[in-house]
């Protein structure tokens, strides 16, 4: 029932405003999900991998996409069109309860994040990420990985570059950089490239939540 679509790097899915005729799937890649300003300026509001779907609003609403999509590497990706999806709905009961429960789970995810732009400073933001990170892995939905190593330290790979990171938190690449140090003085993590080593999973759950070190 699916079309099956290549995108290139950088090549744009649909934008804002366009007219949604259906909703998509991440079958390999990375597709980041967008709003940018009059100025220019962007703000990543998600960040898709393997087994995500993104595009739904339209395909319920029967208006335009509210941001834009783009690939942030050399992605398949599955079309499947507002019609389709409907008919299936209409005909599996489970289908229309599962697209709920993740809809509403993403509700709670912009719920975090609005409160982490508007009143966490930048560290508290980066934990918040960094868990966000590993609790996907736990449901083996993410491409990310997350090894357990001695004790209950925890290896989770970043999934996106330091620019892209800070357009997704609100912030600059030089105040991710000084976060993620911080926190590392702060015994929370080590570092090692794109790789962070969970070192205290509490300390950085109280952190996410105070705001504090």
């Amino acid at each position: 029932m699916a079309s099956e679509l290549t995108i290139n790097k950088g090549e744009l899915i649909f934008q804002e405003g366009d007219r949604g005729q259906g909703f998509y799937i991440v079958a390999q890649g990375k597709i980041k999900v967008f709003k940018m300003s009059f100025e220019g300026k962007e703000q990543i509001l998600h960040i898709y991998g393997p087994g995500h779907t993104f595009g739904e609003v339209p395909v319920f609403q029967g208006k335009s996409f509210p941001a834009s999509a783009m690939a942030l590497e050399p992605s398949i990706v599955l079309s499947l069109p507002r019609e389709v999806l409907v008919q299936q709905i209409e005909k599996s009961p489970a289908l229309a309860m599962n697209m709920l429960a993740d809809l509403s789970r993403r509700l709670r995810e912009f719920t975090v994040q609005i409160e982490n732009l508007s009143l966490k400073e930048v560290p508290a933001r980066l934990a918040a990420y960094i868990l966000t990170l590993a609790q996907e892995e736990s449901r083996g939905s993410q491409k990310t990985t997350m090894q357990k190593s001695h004790g209950s330290a925890a290896n989770v790979v970043l999934p996106v570059s330091k620019v892209q990171l800070a357009s997704l938190i609100g912030t600059t690449p030089e105040t991710i950089s000084r976060g993620l140090k911080k926190i590392e003085q702060a015994g929370f993590i080590k570092t090692d490239g794109k790789t962070i080593v969970i070192i205290d999973h509490q300390g950085l759950e109280a952190l996410s939540h105070t705001g504090r070190l």
